[in-house]
């Protein structure tokens, strides 16, 4: 009978507990991109912050038990943060917010902490971390492309005009948009581009300079060669379409060893338009048609034709012409692939006309 009575009380007192606890429980929901959960901390990354220059970040809680709570007390870490909290009852399942301002006194990255009490006894903390810089620039204009915590001023290589033996090089403007230092690095280098790094590190707010060279005799075939690298924002970074830079090389053959007196009885190529306009018109495929005709005096050979981006297709009659011979040339874009290039459209042709080796088609679109 005796242990009855201390089981039925036990009992109650569990109950008791398990009622208060479902009473009154606060969670943090803060649903914000960069916010995480710690060891039971609810963190929010804010990023950049301007000395002296107060900023502030908002959590979002909420009273997740059946019955009415409030906020008892609140601390604060250091004297530069100062928190607003509602200062009425907070009812079973009600949302709440908590503004913490911060007023950074000191540059560097910083760690601040706030814990609330509420009524049953309750401790709940947030924090918020970033890094103080002297002043918060905006990048977008300067540094348009953002690949991660990243940012560049353009995601699209070209070498033109490349002949047999060139090292050209092209410099990509890199800054570090993020709240860590950065090691940049282009993932899947083919064997014919090279990358250089100025700086290796770059620190929050650091610009720098990525300079990609080109080995031209690494290339094999005349005409475009194109391929897709990778910006990772450190050593070990995945690959994504979203850190892709796109680069061609356009090799041309050489007629640097034809005389004058021989290139007379070269192949002429001439185009009835270099450039077309097409219009949808609201359908998903537009075709436009040039003609090639060779007025020269031997045969003309189109050896390569290729286009710049994604969204055309082309079609070409004949690739070799005899002396007065006419052929069409048939380029179709498709709407909703020429929306996602990121390059001009464009068609490349590459022939055995000496004064013409390459020639460049732009394709202009309209919706």
């Amino acid at each position: 009978m005796k242990l009855s009575v201390i089981k039925l009380e036990m009992m109650a007192i569990m109950a008791a507990f398990s009622l208060n606890m479902a009473a009154q429980k606060i969670v943090v929901l803060t649903p914000l991109e960069k916010s995480v959960s710690k060891n039971g901390i609810g963190y929010l990354d804010i990023g950049k912050v301007g000395f002296r220059s107060p900023v502030m970040a908002v959590f979002e809680l909420k009273n997740k038990g059946s019955k009415k709570t409030a906020i008892d007390n609140v601390w604060v870490s250091c004297g530069c943060l100062a928190a607003d909290y509602p200062k009425t009852e907070i009812a079973g399942g009600e949302k709440f917010k908590i503004r913490i301002t911060y007023d950074a006194a000191q540059m560097g990255h910083f760690e601040k902490q706030v814990r609330i009490k509420t009524r049953n006894g309750q401790y709940t903390d947030l924090a918020i971390r970033g890094v103080v810089v002297e002043e918060v620039k905006d990048y977008a204009g300067a540094y348009p492309v953002k690949v991660g915590d990243l940012r560049i001023d353009c995601d699209n290589i070209e070498f033109d005009d490349v002949n047999k033996g060139d090292k050209p090089y092209f410099d990509i403007h890199i800054i570090n948009d993020g709240v860590k230092t950065m090691q940049p690095n282009l993932m899947h280098m083919p064997a014919y581009l090279t990358a250089q790094y100025t700086p290796q590190y770059l620190r929050p707010g650091e610009p720098g300079i990525i300079r990609v060279t080109l080995n031209s005799n690494e290339l094999h075939d005349y005409g475009m060669t194109q391929t897709s690298v990778y910006l990772g924002n450190n050593l070990g970074d995945t690959v994504s379409q979203d850190k892709e830079i796109v680069v061609t090389a356009v090799l041309l053959p050489s007629f640097a060893a034809i005389k004058d007196n021989v290139k007379q009885y070269a192949p002429k190529i001439n185009l009835s338009a270099k450039e077309l306009n097409l219009d949808f018109n609201g359908k998903k495929k537009k075709r436009g048609t040039i003609e090639i005709t060779n007025n020269g005096r031997t045969a003309l050979a189109i050896s390569s034709l290729q286009v710049f981006t994604t969204g055309l297709n082309v079609t070409l009659g004949k690739a070799e012409l005899q002396p007065g011979e006419t052929t069409t040339l048939k380029i179709t874009a498709i709407k909703e692939q020429i929306k996602k290039a990121k390059s001009m459209p464009r068609v490349l042709m590459i022939t055995n006309d000496p004064d013409n080796p390459k020639i460049v088609i732009k394709v202009n679109t309209k919706n």
